[in-house]
């Protein structure tokens, strides 16, 4: 049976989702520490704020090192978050932000009913070591939906099978054998931390063998100019 949700949202409001975590069956004996309850820790936001698309793909040209200099070095993520997939690989776009309670990929699954195809999944594990919160049957269902990509700041497993699907970049801070559990609870579209660097929905995110950089919505038109100044005068 799906998870019932609660619709909340108005006229001039983001519609936001709170997803209610499965009721307890009768007589179990669960601690009271083991509940939990709808709200904060089980909310999805659909709608965000995304760059516009003529103005990501003029980004395309630049590399990591070029962005985060023109960024005064501030928003690049730890050198620990790194590329797992082929070298080649490079990650561009707008990100749908997922903050996961440590080796749980329940809001993993929910964020690919959400992201749209070009978005790049930024998943908040806590740099847990636990498990991995990605795996192939995760990464079948997000080369399927178009995502761009993903960056994980916590592990990812399955890589033969990922690297099999072809063009799905993935970036984490390693791979296990150990699988994530199901339960929650999480958040998607809320702010989130990634690799020391806060991440808001609708961001830019780039990334490639060097790195990942955040480049925050409201910035990356200036970021934009600055970049083509500087490659036209050199």
């Amino acid at each position: 049976m799906d998870t019932p949700t609660l619709i909340i949202g108005g006229p001039g409001r983001t519609p936001v989702a709170q997803v209610a975590p499965a009721t307890k069956p009768p007589g179990s004996a669960k601690p009271r520490s083991a509940e939990m309850h709808p709200g904060p820790g089980f909310r999805l936001r659909f709608d965000i704020e995304r760059p516009d698309r003529a103005l990501i793909r003029r980004f395309e040209r630049f590399d990591s090192p070029s962005i985060s200099d023109k960024l005064n070095r501030l928003f690049t993520m730890s050198t620990a978050i790194q590329l797992q997939t082929d070298p080649a690989h490079r990650i561009l776009g707008p990100a749908v932000t997922v903050k996961v309670f440590p080796g749980d990929n329940l809001m993993v699954h929910k964020s690919l009913d959400i992201a749209r195809p070009g978005d790049v999944l930024v998943v908040d594990a806590s740099g847990s070591s636990l498990s991995a919160v990605l795996g192939h049957l995760v990464a079948a269902k997000a080369c399927h939906r178009g995502i761009a990509g993903v960056i994980i700041d916590g592990l990812v497993r399955d890589l033969p099978a990922i690297n099999a699907l072809g063009d799905l970049p993935v970036f984490a801070r390693g791979i296990p054998p150990i699988g994530p559990l199901h339960r929650g609870p999480g958040e998607v579209n809320y702010p989130i931390s990634a690799g020391g660097i806060v991440v808001n929905p609708g961001d830019l995110i780039a990334g490639d063998l060097h790195g990942v950089v955040v480049i925050p919505r409201d910035v990356a038109p200036t970021i934009l100019q600055r970049l083509e100044i500087r490659a036209a005068i050199e």
